[in-house]
């Protein structure tokens, strides 16, 4: 029996030692296996991490990028829109202008348009009404100058302000909105030097 009982312990003995090396082994590769995931979660999350960054980082840029272009869109219409109710004041308050100015005003508009030839100036109703007795003997004058002649037409134009000038077939329209809207660009950076302090 002591033969047998040793034979016995040697093979528990070694059972227990194998059952020990196989756990000691599945354990190490437990280890391993875990350590190798925890490592390629790791990396995982940091590629990740670093993709989202770089994705919010363009996000952020391209939002700030399209909030200025927004700002600077509606500063410039606020710009556009201020300059344009300058004007409007302007062409008001040059239809109001006392007479004397008014008509000395459209001397000199019409001094830049009167060539040689027989021409004709329309008023509007309003403007014929006031109009300055030697106003047609002025523009005359300044007519001769270009070797031509001037008439004012009894006839009233259908224009609010200004003057229609006329050479045979050919009419220029010299309403003061239609001069300013002709000189539409040049009256807009003028209007944004004295507004602003730089062309718009």
């Amino acid at each position: 029996m002591d033969g047998i009982e040793k034979i016995l312990n040697i093979i528990q003995q070694q059972q227990k030692e194998a059952e020990e090396s196989i756990l000691n082994a599945a354990k190490k590769k437990a280890d391993h296996i875990f350590l190798e995931g925890r490592e390629k979660a790791q990396k995982a999350y940091s590629d990740q991490l670093e993709r989202m960054t770089a994705q919010l980082e363009r996000d952020h840029t391209n939002a700030c990028a399209s909030v200025d272009a927004d700002m600077k869109r509606r500063y410039l219409a606020c710009k556009v829109e201020c300059i344009d109710a300058v004007i409007a004041k302007t062409l008001e308050k040059l239809s109001e202008l006392p007479d004397g100015e008014y008509f000395e005003l459209l001397k000199k508009l019409a001094a830049r348009s009167i060539r040689s030839g027989d021409g004709v100036i329309s008023l509007s109703e309003k403007d014929l009404q006031r109009m300055p007795p030697d106003f047609e003997t002025d523009l005359n004058g300044i007519a001769q100058k270009a070797g031509g002649t001037i008439k004012v037409s009894k006839d009233p134009a259908d224009i609010r302000d200004g003057f229609v000038l006329t050479y045979g077939l050919i009419s220029e329209n010299c309403g003061f909105s239609e001069i300013m809207e002709a000189e539409k660009e040049a009256v807009r950076d003028t209007a944004a030097q004295a507004l602003f302090g730089q062309v718009s």
